[in-house]
């Protein structure tokens, strides 16, 4: 039987880090607020050990998509520092952009993009494709200005290329079909889907 919310919160304590990181998984499904404040305390302890960067990475998400905006402050700082486990980066390049909405959306994605760090812009933009979020033309211009030098197979297209259904402009089209072309089947797949104008599905984590 699934954990009830309640439930989840009080194993996040929990003295394995598998138990804690099912218990944030959970915590994700279920994406209540209520949830946040516990999260926020977990995962400061959590990162005090780099061995359990998949609990984290579960608990950045979970705070993600219960809407916990106080930890925003946390997660920015956390963006900073040095993570062996890049995956972690991904976590909370989808967080900060999702606790930022809808107002400030576009400020923290260019501060992810401007990072130096693409597993923190791989993260923001999974966020804006995963939420199909519309963005103002100047944003979209600043997504397609930081894509435009990569190289046609690198992954960082992949969610701009999914999330560029509800974009819209001559410079977008040309980026889809440059994707849609390319020689990644994944990001082709996603780019010819939003030339259609159809968001595909994909899991936020």
């Amino acid at each position: 039987m699934a954990l009830t919310l309640d439930e989840a919160v009080a194993q996040l304590g929990h003295r394995l880090s598998p138990k804690r990181r099912s218990v944030a998984a959970r915590l994700c499904r279920l994406s209540d607020p209520a949830a946040g404040p516990s999260l926020l305390e977990a995962l400061r302890r959590e990162v005090q050990d780099s061995r359990t960067w998949e609990t984290q990475y579960q608990m950045v998400m979970a705070l993600g998509l219960c809407g916990h905006r106080p930890a925003l402050r946390l997660l920015r700082e956390l963006a900073r520092r040095p993570f062996e486990a890049t995956m972690v980066y991904a976590a909370l390049g989808d967080a900060i952009v999702r606790l930022s909405g809808p107002e400030g959306t576009a400020d923290s994605l260019r501060w992810c993009l401007d990072s130096g760090t693409p597993m923190l812009a791989d993260g923001a933009l999974r966020a804006v494709a995963t939420q199909r979020l519309r963005l103002d033309a100047a944003t979209v211009d600043y997504v397609l200005d930081v894509l435009g030098p990569l190289e046609p197979h690198d992954g960082l297209r992949f969610w701009a290329a999914a999330a560029a259904a509800g974009w819209s402009g001559p410079r977008v089209r040309g980026f889809l079909r440059d994707c849609a072309a390319g020689p990644r089947a994944d990001v082709a797949t996603a780019a010819a889907s939003s030339l259609r104008g159809e968001y595909r599905t994909h899991s936020p984590w």
